[in-house]
């Protein structure tokens, strides 16, 4: 039977010494793990991670390399001479993409997101790269591959349509830089 704590015994134990004495645990067996259970929530965590990795797997699996958007003109082959670049919004509003002039009768559209933190890539003229001021990044102009930095992916291009001296953007072209 329990005093209320106002006896002698009681009052003589520390607080903790009390509480444990009103609340007896097993303190030895309360984190004991069995190595049945260890082992169980091994297997539990690596299967779960393993189908969570699979997942991703599989989805970039069955992306399909080329994309159809919608066809929007960009400008006319008049508007950029050999070496332009032209700025646009391609599929959406949200997305910058850069169309280049690359020769005579050779365009090429990418966004203009760097695919390592999403910075505004440049078109370095003199060197045909597309280069990231952020960390350094450079693509190559002509198919969008990494060159160098910390860029994982190439530059997503955007298919282009020429007809009767008007360019338009019709989705994203297959990824011809990269590797694999």
């Amino acid at each position: 039977m329990s005093c209320g704590g106002n006896c002698e015994n009681c009052k003589s134990k520390p607080p903790e010494e009390k509480w444990r004495e009103d609340f007896p645990v097993e303190w030895s067996a309360d984190n004991y793990v069995t190595r049945r259970d260890f082992t169980r929530f091994l297997i539990l965590t690596s299967g779960a991670t393993f189908l969570g990795n699979g997942y991703f797997v599989a989805k970039n699996a069955l992306i399909p390399r080329a994309e159809s958007g919608p066809i929007v003109k960009i400008a006319t082959t008049e508007e950029l001479v050999v070496g332009g670049v032209k700025l646009f919004r391609y599929p959406t509003e949200a997305d910058p993409a850069m169309l280049i002039r690359l020769g005579e009768e050779s365009f090429v559209a990418f966004r203009q997101r760097c695919t390592h933190l999403s910075c505004p890539v440049h078109f370095n003229a003199e060197k045909t790269h597309l280069d990231c001021p952020c960390h350094n990044g450079t693509f190559d102009a002509r198919t969008g591959r990494v060159l160098g930095g910390p860029p994982p992916r190439p530059l997503p291009r955007i298919a282009l349509k020429i007809e009767n001296g008007e360019i338009f953007a019709s989705g994203l072209a297959a990824q011809e830089g990269a590797e694999g």
